[in-house]
C-alpha cells in the first residue's frame, strides 16, 4: 500500500474535518435515535478503522459518536500506528498489510468499519471482498474523504484541466493493491455495497482550500505535478511550467483549491 508520511496527513487533518462537517448527516444516520428505521446504530459498539495512519478519522468520529466505543486501528505502518496510540491510551491498535490480509483481519460483529480516504486507492476486487466481509458481519459502514476526480484552481489556468487529468490517470495506477480506483471509487464503493444488501446514503465532503493555507495547497499542487511527470514524461516543460504559474498565484495570495471527495454510510436490513 503506498505510505503517507506523518507530516502529510498532519498537514491535510483541517481540511479533511472541514469538508466532513458539511456532510454531517451522514453521521447522523448512524447515531441513536436518527431515524425510527435506522437499526445499526453504532453507539456502544466495537469500530474498526482500516489504514488509519496517525488516528484523523478516529479524533473525528469518536467525539460525534455516543455511548462507549472500543476502537482498533488498522495499518500496515506502526510507526504511524505509535502516533495514534500516544494520543489514547484506551486505543487498540494492530499492524496489518491490508492488501494481502484482509480475509485474516477479524471485523467486528454487528459494529462499524470505517476509513478515511483509502478507498480511492484500492482495486475492485479487494472492495468487492471488502463489502462481502462487512456483509458477513452485518457491520455498518462508514467511509469518508473518497477522491472522486473533480479538482478546481481559481485563478484558472489554461493548462488544469489537462494537468488534473494526468494526475487522475495516476491515480488508477497501482497503489499497493493493483490497479486503483482512482476516481471511480465512490461510485464503485457504492456499487459494491448495494450488490452485498446494504442500504447507502452518499454525500459530498470536499476539500475548500482558501489562499490562506498555503502549505497545504503547496503540498497538492507538487504532488499533483509530480504524478503528472510520472505520467506523461514527454511534457515535463508543460508541467513545470504550470507549477510555476500556480505557486505565482499561491504566492500572491490569490489561489484557491477545490477537491471533490464523497462519504458513504451503509448499513443492512434489520
Amino acid at each position: 500500500m503506498s505510505g503517507f508520511s506523518a507530516d502529510w496527513l498532519a498537514l491535510r487533518e483541517a481540511a479533511d474535518t472541514r469538508a466532513r462537517d458539511r456532510c454531517a448527516q451522514l453521521l447522523a444516520a448512524l447515531t441513536p435515535g436518527a431515524s425510527a428505521s435506522m437499526q445499526h446504530a453504532v453507539a456502544g459498539r466495537e469500530i474498526l478503522d482500516l489504514g488509519a495512519g496517525t488516528g484523523a478519522n478516529f479524533r473525528y468520529l469518536q467525539p460525534r459518536l455516543a455511548g462507549a466505543q472500543r476502537w482498533t486501528l488498522v495499518d500496515h505502518d506502526a510507526a504511524l500506528l505509535r502516533v495514534a496510540a500516544s494520543t489514547d491510551a484506551a486505543l487498540g491498535t494492530r499492524v496489518i498489510e491490508l492488501r494481502t490480509d484482509l480475509d485474516s483481519l477479524p471485523l467486528p460483529r454487528r459494529g462499524l468499519v470505517t476509513a478515511s480516504a483509502l478507498l480511492d486507492l484500492v482495486a475492485a476486487d479487494w472492495l468487492e471482498r471488502l463489502a462481502a466481509r462487512c456483509r458477513a458481519a452485518d457491520a455498518t459502514v462508514l467511509f469518508a474523504l473518497t477522491y472522486d476526480g473533480r479538482a478546481r484552481c481559481w485563478p484558472s489556468e489554461h493548462d488544469d484541466a489537462w494537468l488534473i487529468a494526468q494526475f487522475n490517470r495516476h491515480q488508477r495506477t497501482d497503489k499497493g493493491f493493483g490497479p486503483a480506483l482512482g476516481p471511480a471509487a465512490a461510485d464503485a464503493a457504492a456499487a459494491s455495497f448495494a450488490r452485498a444488501g446494504y442500504s447507502l446514503r452518499r454525500a459530498a465532503s470536499d476539500w475548500r482550500i482558501g489562499p490562506d493555507e498555503t502549505a497545504l495547497q503547496a503540498a497538492l499542487l507538487e504532488g499533483w505535478a509530480q504524478a503528472a511527470r510520472a505520467i506523461a514524461p514527454a511534457e515535463r516543460a508543460r508541467i513545470d511550467e504550470w507549477l510555476q504559474r500556480r505557486r505565482h498565484h499561491l504566492a500572491q495570495g490569490r489561489s484557491r483549491l477545490v477537491v471533490g471527495h464523497e462519504d458513504l454510510a451503509g448499513w443492512l436490513p434489520a
